[in-house]
């Protein structure tokens, strides 16, 4: 038998405030990872702007492809295929992205391929860890999603357990704002609960009924703001710290004692972590005690790959390449995509690449 045939995916992503481009090999060997953030742009705002964010992926996306291509060291005649996050995200943000990789797919003559933004934020753990293969569990955990997967295999999903109203990522931002330390929230918040004592405040860990793998967070969103407004009102000195540092463990704990649960319950000896929230320090620390603890396997990115990032959209890319996918001209940005329903369906379009 020869060789076994090297494939190489461009990525390209553009859900939200990150514009990138990435150049994998094989799925799992990164060759370049380019994000222009903007960051700078919406801190003056206090939050993501959509239409400022669109203009923003206007402005550097023909840029962030151009030097991803250069650090890979290849061109387009080397590439195999072309994959792009369709969904779901901000509709302005996702169109910048979805245009242009049908642009460039057609030009080049090779296939196109969609990717759903979550499928991409777990597949940034195979990256980091050749070891990794489904079956396993997957805490998702972003501004936007807070979601327990089963990753039943690449590209085959069920959601258990999901938060019932606020994400724990916009949790943080909500905290952070409230305690004056701005946007983006999940980072000033870890980097504020640096000293502070997670157990000064009891806050509620959001139990909820119906689904004992669910999330609810708005009660402890809640519950911080009226603890700081009761200072306000008393005049009591509010340590930011320690505010931080407990809110972080409610988080935590909810979080991670669902995950553990459910591996326990399915005997599912594996449990990623994904999204942005991920890089927090403290549900990375909980995670792998508590993992430890319980006799199972903790896989997680590196911070640069739990945010927003082109590498996770073109390894997701390499395995519905390897499935089949072809996208074509039909397809479009679909801001509210569920995991695992791509659209346009599953399977080969006429028309787009080989």
């Amino acid at each position: 038998m020869g060789e076994k045939r090297e494939i190489r995916i461009l990525g390209i992503e553009t859900s939200c405030d990150e514009t990138a481009a990435a150049v994998t090999k094989n799925g799992r060997e990164v060759l370049s990872n380019v994000i222009s953030s903007q960051i700078a742009v919406h801190t003056e705002y206090g939050g993501v702007v959509p239409e400022i964010a669109s203009r923003k992926h206007l402005e550097k996306i023909d840029e962030v492809i151009e030097l991803s291509l250069s650090e890979a060291g290849l061109d387009f005649s080397s590439l195999d295929a072309v994959a792009v996050t369709s969904g779901p995200g901000l509709v302005g943000a996702l169109l910048v992205g979805v245009s242009e990789a049908k642009a460039l797919a057609y030009a080049i003559g090779k296939p196109l391929v969609a990717v759903h933004h979550i499928a991409g934020h777990i597949a940034a753990n195979y990256i980091e860890n050749p070891d990794l293969r489904p079956p396993f569990v997957c805490l998702v955990v972003s501004g936007g999603h807070t979601e327990l997967v089963l990753v039943r295999d690449y590209g085959s999903f069920e959601i258990l357990g999901q938060s019932r109203d606020d994400a724990a990522g916009e949790a943080f931002d909500k905290v952070a704002r409230a305690v004056g330390l701005g946007y983006p929230g999940g980072p000033k918040v870890d980097r504020a609960a640096e000293g502070g004592d997670p157990e000064a405040i009891r806050f509620p860990r959001g139990e909820v009924s119906g689904n004992p793998y669910d999330f609810s967070f708005s009660g402890l969103k809640s519950a911080v703001l009226n603890y700081i407004n009761r200072a306000k009102m008393t005049g009591e000195e509010i340590s930011v710290p320690d505010l931080c540092a407990s809110f972080q463990a409610s988080v935590s704990e909810a979080l991670v004692s669902r995950a553990i649960r459910l591996c326990r319950e399915r005997k599912c000896e594996s449990l990623a972590i994904a999204g942005g929230v991920a890089s927090n320090s403290a549900l990375r620390k909980r995670v792998e005690a508590e993992c430890l603890e319980n006799g199972i396997r903790f896989y997680r990115p590196s911070p640069v790959l739990c945010t927003d990032n082109a590498a996770m959209i073109a390894c997701a890319g390499y395995y519905e390449y390897l499935s089949g996918r072809r996208d074509g001209a039909s397809l479009n940005a679909c801001p509210n995509l569920p995991l695992g329903a791509l659209c346009p369906k599953r399977g080969r379009e006429e028309g787009q690449g080989r």
